[in-house]
C-alpha cells in the first residue's frame, strides 16, 4: 500500500514575496555591448530608472538595438549618469536584496560590465525569474505577459516599464483558477 503524503498548507503570501525585478537595455548584443539604461521595480511597487552615460571605452552601438529601445546614444551622452554614480546608486538602494530578471545571461553580463568599469562589486544579487516559476507557470508565461501588455497598453520598451511588466506578469500567474488574486488584498 502506497503512503499518502498530504501537502502542507501554503503559508499566506505577503507583499515581501512579490519579486523585485531588474531590467537592462543595452547598446546591442555580444561581447562589446554595455548597459545604457537600468530600471527596477521593488516588491512594494516603487520603481527607478536611469540612463547610463557610456564609459569612454564603450563604443559599440547597434542600430537594431536602438530601433527597439529608441534611446539614441546622444541622449546617453547628454542625460546619462556616469557609470560609477549608477553603480553606487544601485548598491545604496538595492543592498542585500535579490532582484530577478527574465534575461539573466544578458543582464548579468551587462551588470558585470557596469561594476567592472566602476571598479566596484554589486551589493545585491541578480537571479533568473525562471527560478520562481513552476512548469505550469513557465508554460503560461508568454501568454500572460502578452495579455498584461495589451490590457495596460504597454508600448514603450524601456527598462523600468519592462520590469513592471515582468512583475505584473508574475502576479497574474499567481491568480487562482477561479480568478481570485492572491495579492489583491495585501496592504500597500
Amino acid at each position: 500500500m502506497a503512503a499518502v503524503i498530504a501537502s502542507a498548507p501554503r503559508a499566506p503570501r505577503t507583499r515581501v514575496d512579490v519579486p523585485a525585478i531588474l531590467d537592462i537595455e543595452a547598446s546591442g548584443f555580444g561581447r562589446a555591448s554595455y548597459p545604457i539604461e537600468i530600471g527596477y521595480i521593488l516588491a512594494d511597487g516603487s520603481t527607478y530608472c536611469t540612463l547610463v552615460r557610456p564609459a569612454p571605452a564603450w563604443t559599440h552601438w547597434d542600430p537594431s538595438a536602438e530601433a527597439v529601445h529608441r534611446i539614441p546614444r546622444t541622449a546617453l551622452e547628454s542625460h546619462g549618469r556616469p557609470v560609477t554614480e549608477v553603480a553606487r546608486l544601485l548598491n545604496d538602494r538595492l543592498r542585500g536584496q535579490t532582484l530577478y530578471t527574465d534575461a539573466w545571461g544578458h543582464d548579468f553580463a551587462w551588470l558585470s560590465s557596469l561594476y567592472e568599469e566602476a571598479g566596484m562589486v554589486p551589493l545585491f544579487r541578480l537571479d533568473s525569474l525562471r527560478k520562481l516559476l513552476n512548469e505550469d507557470e513557465a508554460a503560461r508565461w508568454q501568454r500572460a505577459k502578452d495579455q498584461v501588455s495589451r490590457e495596460f497598453s504597454v508600448a514603450r520598451h524601456r527598462a523600468s516599464v519592462d520590469a513592471w511588466l515582468l512583475q505584473q506578469t508574475w502576479l497574474r500567474l499567481q491568480q487562482r483558477p477561479n480568478g481570485e488574486c492572491l495579492f489583491c488584498d495585501l496592504p500597500d
